[in-house]
């Protein structure tokens, strides 16, 4: 049975706007990851987590080697593909929540599903949302608009948002990093429960000891070299 998730030499670099000598960000990496595993990433900030991060997510395009996700060579996707396949196979949590500030919390939750790459709509698209939200302990939160609550409850909304169209791979890009250690204690404990319950791959970026100590695995990126820890 191959991987789930699976980095063969990947490399990533920047060309200079003058075309002089590019800047490298990470080079070599392999990576491999059995469907239900977790794993973290961690090591200096500038060291390219995030970009690789990005990688794997099909948010960015390596400069060489091959990314494979649930079993498609994800680096070849064009523009559309790309696109459905996030939608559909991915749910993002970044460190900042990102969620509409004109929509109220159950709207956010709903939004990926309106993108058109799935069959999820209307009453049971709206069931879904509320059933996610209750499981994030915002069920109180419905109606109201994300300036109406907390950094923490935006967070825990953000994860609602990024499970709603079920994705397989759940990344994590520092998603405690912006939240105080009450509300990074609750999220990181709604991160392991839903890896645990809901047999979810998922894959965090962190610079906090508590997150990673909650993976299954990891692994350092430093001076542009992944390595497990």
């Amino acid at each position: 049975m191959s991987a789930f998730v699976e980095l063969s030499n990947v490399s990533k670099n920047y060309q200079s706007p003058g075309g002089e000598e590019g800047v490298e960000v990470f080079s070599g990496i392999n990576l491999t990851l059995d469907e239900g595993e977790s794993a973290a990433i961690v090591g200096p900030s500038g060291s390219g987590k995030s970009t690789l991060l990005n990688v794997v997510g099909v948010l960015d395009k390596p400069s060489g080697g091959k990314v494979m996700v649930d079993e498609r060579e994800v680096t070849e996707l064009g523009p559309e593909e790309a696109a459905a396949f996030r939608n559909q196979t991915v749910g993002f949590v970044f460190q900042a929540h990102h969620l509409l500030p004109q929509c109220t919390v159950l709207e956010n939750v709903m939004v990926p599903a309106l993108a058109g790459h799935g069959n999820l709509t209307g009453v049971s698209l709206r069931k879904r949302a509320e059933e996610l939200l209750e499981e994030v302990g915002l069920s109180h939160r419905l109606h109201h608009r994300p300036a109406e609550i907390s950094g923490g409850e935006k967070q825990r909304a953000a994860v609602a948002r990024a499970l709603v169209n079920e994705p397989k791979l759940l990344l994590a890009d520092e998603p405690t990093g912006s939240l105080d250690k009450a509300n990074a204690d609750r999220l990181t404990e709604l991160l392991a429960t839903l890896h645990e319950t809901r047999g979810l791959t998922l894959l965090a970026v962190t610079h906090s000891t508590a997150v990673a100590s909650r993976m299954g695995a990891i692994y350092r990126l430093d001076a542009g070299k992944l390595v497990r820890d």
